[in-house]
Formats: structure tokens, sequence, C-alpha cells
């Protein structure tokens, strides 16, 4: 009895941890410390980094273990093979639909249109220009040229593991979740009589790193503040400063974004707004604390079965699909970004643009799975080139601002996976 109260204690902490309200305070916390005691401050992206490390090292088996359980689980029902038409075009109209609503948010919110000289001539000071051409178009940022597009053949060879204790070692997510995939089919072939042991073995490690995970995350406002801190202290508030148009612009569509993904989960699941905003309290704080949507993986199962109710076993199997599949944050991120800079160099987008934009942010934002930060800022060079843009002199720009915007690229990405897996799952059923 005297362990309740104690419980009951660490859960209001944790509940607080994660709170959308302290994470922005200890995020503008950190901010104003690195601004003020940079020299100080520098030192503290060390605890960020090792605590992405952390939890990291906790993804993949959690991973592993959850696919192979829920496959093993779905053969026995007999209901693998019936959700795999509704995963794809679930994934499809959700990435076509974060693309639409990025667009259409940009073009209320209009970053880079009526952009001051003053402001220009800072971008530019930023790309190398010396400033004094800052009335006209920013010069092309020779040294940093447009990643080169990928064949097929590399795509779908990339997706396959040699190795898996290789995959495993390099933290390749998408490789594992292959491998898993399959394994899991070939699992759900064998007699229960024989696979009951691993069965057992895998729920141990399934628990143990959601055990772990908790325990990761307790300390989460000190970490806020020590990497807020560090990357401010590094990178200083100057690019911030000039590509704030952009950033706000950014932020207000991932909001819209999101908005439109809790309200999906909301009618899914049949219970209020309130319910829906506390279940996707901790997801989205941990997509804005790691900037890694696999490390939200334990939250996002907790969530969608502990809070909302839907089945385990098709939860367990989609999220982490919906993780390594669909990537609606950097699609929103690719349309943004696209559109500021089509404005940056006053190019009109006609409708035709939108939709040929809103198509290929879809397509790239599959193509980006298991890719992170600058690289996937890089991807957006392919959706620049088929509008004729010049994306190499923005991408400095981009690359400047990429810590701020990574943290919504995941949240809107947790989000976004959340409501596809509950319209994919079938609807809790009310006691």
């Amino acid at each position: 009895m005297t362990d309740l109260p104690q419980r009951s204690a660490l859960q209001r902490f944790q509940s607080l941890a994660i709170n959308p309200l302290t994470v922005l305070a200890c995020v503008l916390l950190g901010a104003t410390l690195g601004w003020a005691a940079p020299d100080a401050a520098r030192p503290l992206a060390l605890v960020g980094l090792v605590y992405v490390d952390l939890l990291t090292m906790v993804v993949l088996p959690f991973m592993m273990a959850a696919v192979v359980l829920s496959l093993q689980q779905l053969y026995r029902e007999g209901g693998a093979g019936r959700i795999v038409q509704r995963v794809v075009l679930v994934f499809l109209l959700l990435a076509l639909a974060a693309a639409a609503l990025a667009a259409i948010g940009t073009l209320l919110v209009h970053p880079g249109g009526g952009m001051s000289d003053s402001t220009r001539a800072a971008l530019g000071q930023i790309v190398g220009d010396a400033g004094e051409r800052g009335n006209v178009a920013i010069a092309l940022f020779k040294s940093v040229p447009p990643p080169a597009s990928a064949s097929a053949q590399e795509i779908v060879r990339s997706l396959i593991p040699s190795n898996i204790f290789a995959a495993l070692a390099n933290g390749e997510t998408l490789k594992a979740l292959v491998f898993a995939l399959l394994f899991g089919f070939a699992v759900g072939q064998v007699p229960g009589r024989i696979s009951g042991g691993l069965q057992n073995a895998l729920e141990t490690v399934y628990k143990a790193c959601q055990t772990l995970t908790g325990w990761i995350n307790l300390p989460l406002p000190f970490i806020l503040i020590c990497m807020s801190a560090g990357q401010v202290a590094r990178s200083g508030v100057a690019p911030l400063a000039a590509m704030a148009g952009f950033v706000i612009g950014f932020l207000a569509v991932s909001a819209l974004v999101i908005a439109v993904a809790m309200m999906l989960v909301r009618q899914r699941a049949g219970v209020g707004v309130g319910a829906v905003m506390t279940a996707m309290r901790e997801p989205f704080a941990l997509g804005v604390a790691t900037n890694n949507s696999a490390a939200c993986m334990p939250a996002m199962v907790a969530a969608l079965v502990g809070r909302l109710g839907f089945a385990r076993a098709r939860v367990e199997l989609l999220v982490p699909l919906s993780v390594a599949l669909l990537r609606a944050g950097p699609v929103a991120y690719f349309v943004c970004g696209t559109m500021f800079i089509a404005a940056l160099y006053g190019r009109p987008l006609s409708g035709a643009d939108l939709a040929l934009l809103v198509g290929m942010a879809a397509v790239t934002g599959f193509a980006s799975s298991g890719m992170a930060g600058v690289v996937t800022v890089s991807l957006m060079g392919v959706v620049c080139a088929h509008l004729a843009l010049p994306f190499e002199a923005a991408f400095v720009l981009f690359v400047a601002v990429d810590p701020v915007c990574a943290m919504a690229r995941t949240a809107v990405t947790v989000i976004v996976n959340c409501a596809a897996v509950s319209l994919i799952c079938a609807r809790p059923v009310k006691l």
C-alpha cells in the first residue's frame, strides 16, 4: 500500500513533464540561456545527445518485438492479409492530405512574400552573398549541390538487409522493419506449441522496453532546457531572426495539420477533444523533444491502446509501419519550403504547379523513410527541381533553422501516424 502514493506522485510528475506548456516553457528557457550565456550553454548539448541515444537504444528491440508479436497474433485471428489494402490507401491519402493542407496553410500565411530589403540582405549574407545585392534575388550558393535522385533499383535494394545484425548495429530502422515483417510472417506459420517460447521472450522484451522508456523520460524538462540552450549557443539567433517568416509559417502549417489529425483520431475513437489531447500529449512532447519519430513508438502505442482503447494487436503492428513509411512532417515541410523559395524569388505558382507540388511532396515524403535532419532538408531539392526553382542557394538557409523546424516535423509525423493507425484499426468497443 505504501507504493501507491509514490506511484501516484510519479505519474503526476510524468504528466506535468510532458505537458505541452511545460515543453514550450523549457524550450524558451533553454533558448534564453543559450542566448545570454553561450559559453556556459554550449556544453549542455551533450545532455540532449545522450538522451536521444538512450531512446534510440530502445527503439529497435521494441519495434522488432512489437511487429513479430502482432503478426503472430494476427495470423491466429486470420486478419493479417485484410489490412494490407487499407494500409496502402490510408497512407497514400493522408500523405496527399498533409501536402494539400500545407499548401493551403502556406497560401494563407504567405511566408517569403513582402520581404524587406534588410531581411533579404541578412539572408543573402547567410548564403555567402556580401549583402550588397540584398534587394535582388539571392545568388546561387554553388558549394552545396542538390542531392542526386536515387534510382528505383537502388531504393528497393536499400530496403533489404543483407545482414540483419549489421542493420541493427547501424540503427537502420527501415531495414530492421522489413526483416521484422518477413520474420513475423514466417513465425505466424509456426504452430503455437513450438512458437510459444519465442512469444513469451518477445513479450518480456516489449514490456522491458516500455518500462525503460518511462525511466528515460523522467528528466525530460531538464533535457529540453539543455538541448535548446546548446542549439542556440551553437548557431545563435541571427538565422532564426532572418528566417522568422518561414519558421512562423511552417509552425502555423504544422499546427493546422496536427489539429486535423487530432480530429480524425477523435472521430475514430469516439471520445471528446480533451481525451484525445490528453492521450496525444506524451507522443507530441516526445516528438518535440527528440526529433525522432521512431523514439515515440512506445508512447504512441500506449496512447492508442491504453488511453483510447484501440486493439493492441493492430496498433503494435501499424505504429512501426506508419513511422517508417508515412512521413507527414517532411511532406508538409517540402510544400511549405518550396512555396517559400518560390515567393523568395518572385515566382508565382499556378494551380497546376500547386497540384504538381502536392503530388511530388507526397511521393518524396515516402522516399524520406529512415532519413532525418539535414538529409531530409536536402530532399526538398527533388521537389524544387520539378518546378525549376533554385534550391541550391536556399539550402543553407533551411539548414540554419532546421533544429526548430525538425521539432514541428516530428510532431506532425507522430500525430498523423496516430491518425492513420486509428483509421485502419476498428473503432474501440465501448463498454
